[in-house]
């Protein structure tokens, strides 16, 4: 692949995790509005929590973008997303719509984090190696 392709597609993976976190996720959060507290609320957490994850998230948001901490945010945002999807297994909510959306996202995030990094794709190579 070119490499402004890859570019490309990886501005654009990041792009759409970041806004959709900020969007349907973070930005509920921060502002408590009433879908985040009583979604939180229903999965067996305390409404006075609701700003705190919605701080913790948006943490690990922001190192996911900073490139001199990508990395560090990654792992630090899949264990954030991990925790999520083990909520929602231990609350019985809807398989796919709702308990591997963390997976779903994850696995946007690092998809994009791959294509940037060289060391990653040896790391996890998508295909065999050319012998």
């Amino acid at each position: 692949m070119a490499a402004t392709t890859l570019l490309l597609a990886r501005r654009t993976m990041l792009l759409a995790f970041a806004l959709f976190l900020l969007v349907a996720s973070i930005g509920p959060k921060l502002a408590s509005a009433g879908v985040a507290t009583e979604a939180l609320v229903r999965l067996g957490w305390s409404a006075n929590l609701v700003v705190p994850i919605g701080l913790l998230e948006l943490s690990c948001l922001v190192m996911v973008l900073v490139p001199r901490t990508r990395i560090l945010g990654a792992l630090l945002m899949t264990a954030f997303l991990g925790g999520a999807v083990a909520v929602h297994l231990r609350a019985a909510s809807p398989v796919f719509s709702h308990t591997l959306f963390g997976v779903y996202l994850g696995a946007l995030m690092w998809g994009a984090i791959l294509l940037e990094e060289p060391a990653l794709r040896r790391l996890v190579p998508l295909r065999p190696a050319r012998v």
